[in-house]
Parts: C-alpha cells; structure tokens; sequence
C-alpha cells in the first residue's frame, strides 16, 4: 500500500477522492428528557416542556432547556402564537428549535411590540422567506434589539457603506450578528479613518465582507493600528497596507513581539522582517507553533535553506501536511529516477496551484509515482 501522501496525491490527480461521512452519533431522547433534572423542569405547573414536545413536536433538550427559562409563564397560548407566527412566515421547526437553542426566552417577547416590526423591517430589506428563516435561526438575539437605536441605523449604515439593500443582505446573509453592534461607534468612523490613511473604498469594501470583526473595534485602537504599521515601514499606499493594520489588530503587542524573536531566532535579520511585514504582513498570524512545524521540516529536505524561507515566507501560510510535504515528495521521487526535463526549485512548486501541480507533475508520471510508493512500503 502507498504511503498517505503518494496516495493522497494520486487519488487527486485521478479524480477518486473517497468521501467519508462521520456517522452521527445517536442518543435516546429519554435520556435527556426523562434525566432527574430534565424531569424536574418538564413538570412545572402547566409542563410547558410537555406541551412544546405534544403540540410542536419540539425536541425534549430544547423543550426542557425552554420551559426552564419561561417559568414566569402561566400561560402557554403566547407561546403558541409565536410559534404559529413563525410558521407562517416561513419558519420550519428546525429553524424554530435552532432560534430557541440560542434564545430560549424567545418565546416570551411581545409578538405584536418586538417581533413583528422587525420581521417587517427585514423583509422591507430584501430578506426572501428562507434567508431570512436562516438569518434569525443563526442570531434570535436580533429580536431583541431596538430598532430605533440599533436596527435602523445599522441598517443606513451599512447601506451608506455598500450601496445598496441587495448589497445589505449579501453582507447580513453571512454576517447575521453584525447588525447587533452600534456601527455608527465603530465601523463607520474606522472607514472614514482608513479612507484618510488613502486606502480605497474597494479596498475597504473588501475587507468588510472578509473581515468583518476588524471594522467593529475602538476607533482610537484603529488608529494605533495604523500608527504601529508605519513605525514598521507598512507603505499605505500598497495594496498590503490594510492587511498590515488588521495583521497587528489580531494579535497582542506581546504576542506579536513573541513573533519577531521567532523569526530572528530562524535566522531573520532586522531587515528580514521588516520586508517580510511590507510584503506578507499576514504571514505574522501564523501561530507559532505552524511556523516552527514548517520551518524544521523545510531545513531537513535538500536544496531548502534558511535564505529559501526568507524569500518566500509565504511558505509558513500553506499547510504542510497537504501541500508542502507531498509536493516536496513527488519532487524527490522524480528526480531521483531522472524523470524531470529540467530541476524545478522547491519556491516554484510550493506557490503552484493545486490543479497544475497535479497536471504537470502527479499525471503525467503516474506509473512511476505508484511504483515508487510501492518501494518505499517494502523498505
């Protein structure tokens, strides 16, 4: 039998990935319900777990995990018209039981106060049935929030931002939580800052659907962010400028010293990293522990030196046991039966996509490669 990496690599080139199914794990419903605490909260005066089991044919986990933070309610008709109100508009019992998972005490909002003027807002947007079934089973909290003050003018701001309600509902579709947060405190003057930094408009759009997280922190912290990427030679006026500033707002600034004595360690000089930062700033949120991987494996293999790694430290992005150790393999395996036209350099092979690399080094060669694998078994 070949090895994992030759088999890997041949069963890409021709197309038979096998496709596992992890088989999934199965429980009685008896246990959970029927546990000495499930069985305590089933029980309250009216079993309001029993009637969301019996008249929605909820499951006992949420059933019980809902009874258990209504207990207030005397009466489960307000239940009802929820649930009916849900259904209505769309909503399958699996988006129903997956708000409830995440906001039990769903159940108990004003129908007529809370849900209904935000459903309407949404759908107003351009929210079709099922996105937006998808959109509120993923973040209930939503429904909580006011719609003076945080709904509609996150709504305008977004839309202020992108454009459009379609564009709106592209970001929301994905992002269901980020209209929770008060963009007018954060996003919207982060984006007027990095406008004045001189970075595009497309640029930040970009990052807004990508990194969403970044736009929602302190505006005086951006800034810093900003400051920290000049002192390390970040040019804004590169495409990387804004990879550089979200690079530094990932991490501490202990942590991201932590990763400077890395690569020093690895043999960086000063101006090492600082071109590194300029170039591939995001090679910086590699964990520590991936960069130490690659780099131990890389200086173990032939024709891979440490001035390699310094001009293409971009390697410490790619995963090694699916890219970096396999390629190198076949590459091996190749030269070592004189197989190749010309000597390929190990920084060519590693920026290859995954489909020409298949093409022009697993395909054409596959007798050899089986061959090979099949010797390397029998060592």
């Amino acid at each position: 039998m070949a090895p994992p990496i030759i088999r890997s690599l041949l069963s890409l080139s021709l197309n038979k990935l096998s496709r596992f199914q992890n088989p999934i794990s199965c429980f009685s419903v008896s246990v959970v319900f029927f546990s000495s605490s499930a069985t305590q909260e089933s029980r309250s005066p009216f079993s309001l777990a029993d009637h969301l089991i019996q008249k929605h044919n909820f499951s006992p986990e949420i059933s019980v995990k809902t009874a258990s933070s209504l207990t207030s309610v005397k009466d489960p008709r307000k239940c009802d018209n929820i649930i009916s109100f849900l259904k209505e508009s769309g909503f399958s019992k699996s988006h129903i039981e997956e708000a409830l998972k995440r906001k039990p005490n769903l159940l108990n909002s004003s129908l007529e106060k809370t849900i209904k003027p935000k459903f309407k807002i949404f759908r107003d947007l351009g929210f079709s049935t099922n996105d937006f079934a998808d959109f509120i089973a993923a973040h209930p909290s939503i429904l909580a929030r006011s719609v003076d003050d945080v709904i509609i003018p996150s709504i305008l701001a977004l839309k202020r931002v992108l454009g459009s309600d379609s564009d709106v509902v592209k970001l929301l579709k994905t992002l269901s939580w980020f209209v929770a947060f008060d963009l007018q405190k954060t996003m919207m003057p982060n984006i007027e800052y990095l406008k004045s930094c001189g970075i595009s408009s497309s640029k930040i759009l970009s990052f807004l659907f990508l990194f969403p997280r970044f736009f929602l922190h302190k505006p005086e912290n951006v800034k810093l962010f900003v400051k920290r990427a000049d002192e390390m030679g970040a040019d804004r006026k590169s495409n990387m400028f804004l990879n550089a500033v979200r690079t530094l707002s990932s991490m501490s600034e202990g942590n991201f010293e932590q990763k400077l004595k890395l690569f020093r360690k690895l043999g960086f000089s000063e101006d090492d990293i600082l071109s590194t930062f300029r170039k591939t700033p995001q090679v910086f949120s590699v964990s520590e522990r991936k960069i130490k991987e690659i780099s131990d494996f890389l200086l173990t293999r032939k024709n891979v030196g440490i001035s390699l790694i310094r001009s293409q430290p971009l390697v410490f992005s790619y995963s090694l046991e699916h890219r970096l150790k396999p390629r190198l393999l076949v590459i091996e395996i190749l030269e070592s039966k004189n197989l190749l036209r010309r000597k390929v350099g190990p920084a060519t092979i590693f920026k290859m996509s995954e489909k020409m690399f298949r093409e022009k080094y697993v395909r054409p060669y596959l007798k050899e490669l089986e061959k090979a694998s099949m010797d390397i078994v029998g060592t």
